[in-house]
């Protein structure tokens, strides 16, 4: 054979290489979707996987997700969600990639540890604390609707908020039956230093911004100091990537008391996002 035919042969045989590559590369296909809750709002940060493979993702803050470059085959689709029942089902690609998957969780009915911080000023887990933390989340607000949290706090065991003055609407909230002075408020483990700030600190407070509150009761929370040997209330809020768009709440009743309450977000590009809230609250 001339040397001539040996590079004609060689030539031949780079561009057969490189058409196989071109097919493989072709054969790779992508999955997309969205993730919601049962009610229709989208799971931002939820995981989805094919299972016993490496192929994996999160969804966007509008629950959307897409998986690329899967080779073809049976695989199981994993998805899950803190505080949700995962959901898994089998599919087939690429006959089943044409038709994006909306995945629907529903709420889990299981029990889980809380995160607690407000009885060591760090997170842990809500068994692990050495203090007896009570974990109040928004469904429980929900299913017990009031115009603010101070007057919410009603539906707490052993706390009693009170007013003490029908004409300023400022008063107290005593836990354990001792008196305002010795209950703190905290709002994201920072202390409300004001003598009023049992009641303005709370009442301000759109209930859409709050994603739960920690209560923790007697003279455990004097961790704190002399000012919580009542007891403690812990606000903690929502973070920009979990709270709404826009949010608004409006209350009056016959006695000509009207409360409106708006929150958002705003986003500052690449500095971060913040939590705004604003209260207006009339008495005639």
């Amino acid at each position: 054979m001339s040397i001539t035919e040996l590079e004609s042969m060689g030539r031949y045989i780079v561009v057969i290489i490189l058409l196989s590559c071109n097919v493989v590369n072709a054969q790779l296909i992508s999955l997309s979707g969205s993730v919601t809750d049962n009610e229709g709002n989208p799971l931002s940060y939820a995981t989805i996987a094919l299972k016993s493979t490496t192929y994996g993702t999160s969804s966007s803050e509008d629950g959307s997700y897409e998986l690329r470059n899967i080779e073809p085959g049976q695989y199981t689709l994993e998805v899950s969600f803190v505080g949700f029942s995962s959901h898994t089902q089998e599919i087939k690609l690429p006959e089943d990639s044409q038709t994006p998957k909306h995945i629907s969780l529903e709420t889990s009915e299981v029990l889980m540890d809380d995160l607690v911080i407000s009885g060591t000023m760090k997170q842990v887990q809500r068994s692990q604390s050495p203090v007896p933390v009570e974990v109040y989340t928004t469904s429980f607000f929900k299913k017990n609707p009031t115009s603010n949290m101070f007057e919410a706090l009603q539906n707490l065991n052993g706390v009693r908020p009170q007013i003490n003055c029908s004409v300023c609407n400022t008063g107290d909230i005593q836990i354990n039956g001792l008196d305002g002075p010795y209950t703190m408020i905290l709002i994201d483990g920072v202390p409300i230093v004001s003598s009023l700030a049992t009641v303005y600190g709370l009442s301000g407070i759109p209930s859409s911004l709050i994603d739960r509150m920690e209560v923790v009761k007697g003279p455990a929370s004097s961790l704190y100091g002399s000012e919580a040997i009542g007891g403690l209330i812990n606000i903690i809020t929502k973070t920009p990537e979990t709270a709404d768009q826009l949010s608004v709440d409006v209350m009056t009743t016959s006695w000509l008391e009207s409360n409106i309450d708006l929150g958002t977000k705003v986003q500052l590009g690449d500095l971060g996002s913040v939590l705004l809230g604003a209260n207006y609250f009339n008495y005639d």
